[in-house]
């Protein structure tokens, strides 16, 4: 039996969602017949002491987001805890698509019949997580307008969809890597310009702003969302001595922090401005992509995501309604360790402290009404 807000909440919550899990063809050219996300994250092992992995699905299992009644679940399980909507990981490469498959099946489909946004994941594809930074697999090209319009049009569809998460009546649409875009200023006017003439009210353009205050206003956009992750910086605790100099000699980058002492990271250090949005990673490790490459952030608990939470949804409390969107990253980005969705070791409880701390929220600012559904 599942509690779950039986109106919209007054804090909006936003899962970045990661749609890999399902064979291309690229995958199984670069990677072998078959490859997913779950070739990774299931052969991962701990490289330390308590070191956690690897990470096992629990109530989903490993399952494959070309079943419609997979993706139907999810959708349930996030509404039940009250996430308002996916944000989807979103691929274009110069007019190519990649993984847009369970996407495409949503908006055709329109199953699960629950919100959802897109981010245009703007980053080349690259071997840098499998020891091989110098292999590029998908270079991001930005060609120029004609390329921008292409995309709009690709992207208006879904813009137009009922379900399509909306901010004072405008679609919001990411970009991932907004510094990356060398004429940012003019795609962010382009696409305000296409999608009034598409007989949109506009739209709600995010970037994401990575350990560089990057400015949204200047840049055109609406607002920005925090991803303040460290720095890959060979950092190893001495008690892992042997692990340190394992990296050492090997000229590996692995780096480990604790959880604890990066809660702060995921809130902006600017005042309570309308621009700026948190992210709240639940946790994170890489290592089942990168290895001795990767990035651990240790010792991480529900209660510590509690805390983390906690400063995200204070932080959003001041803003207007429309205005207060936590993101959360993410949904199921199993091989890098950040995921929602219950694992063997923690089964729900991460879900259960999002619920409590949007119901406590909710009832601090709007009074909110909480049942309990079978």
């Amino acid at each position: 039996m599942l509690k779950q807000l039986t109106t919209k909440a007054a804090t909006r919550a936003i899962a970045f969602y990661l749609p890999q899990y399902h064979p291309i063809p690229e995958n199984d050219e670069w990677w072998g017949k078959g490859f997913t996300e779950w070739a990774n994250a299931a052969k991962a092992k701990p490289l330390f002491h308590g070191h956690y992995q690897p990470h096992v699905p629990a109530d989903l299992g490993f399952y494959d987001l070309r079943v419609p009644e997979t993706r139907v679940a999810q959708a349930e399980m996030a509404r039940a805890y009250g996430i308002e909507a996916f944000c989807y990981y979103h691929y274009w490469f110069g007019g190519q698509r990649l993984l847009e498959r369970p996407f495409s099946e949503v908006l055709a489909s329109g199953q699960p019949d629950f919100p959802f946004c897109l981010c245009w994941a703007n980053a080349t594809w690259s071997g840098i997580w499998h020891g091989n930074p110098k292999r590029i697999l998908m270079e991001q090209t930005y060609p120029g307008t004609e390329d921008y319009e292409a995309h709009f049009r690709e992207l208006l569809p879904a813009f137009r969809d009922e379900r399509y998460l909306k901010v004072d009546g405008k679609p919001l649409f990411i970009i991932y890597k907004p510094k990356d875009v060398p004429d940012v200023q003019h795609v962010a006017q382009l696409f305000r310009q296409m999608a009034e003439q598409a007989g949109l009210p506009g739209i709600y353009l995010v970037g994401v702003s990575h350990h560089d205050n990057w400015d949204p206003k200047i840049n055109g956009f609406d607002a920005a969302v925090v991803q303040n992750l460290p720095g890959l910086t060979s950092k190893v605790p001495w008690r892992h001595t042997l692990l340190k100099l394992r990296a050492k000699l090997g000229g590996h980058r692995l780096s480990i922090y604790q959880y604890k002492d990066l809660l702060k990271n995921f809130v902006p250090e600017c005042t309570q401005q309308m621009e700026y949005l948190p992210c709240v990673i639940p946790s994170w490790d890489n290592t089942p992509r990168s290895g001795m490459n990767g990035l651990v952030m240790e010792g991480s608990t529900p209660e510590l995501f509690r805390q983390s939470l906690r400063q995200a949804l204070e932080y959003v409390s001041g803003k207007p309604p429309e205005h207060r969107l936590v993101f959360l990253k993410s949904w199921n980005e199993w091989a890098e360790g950040n995921h929602l969705e219950p694992d063997l070791r923690f089964g729900h409880a991460y879900l259960e402290v999002l619920r409590s701390e949007l119901v406590k929220k909710d009832h601090d600012l709007d009074g909110m009404v909480v049942t309990e559904s079978r």
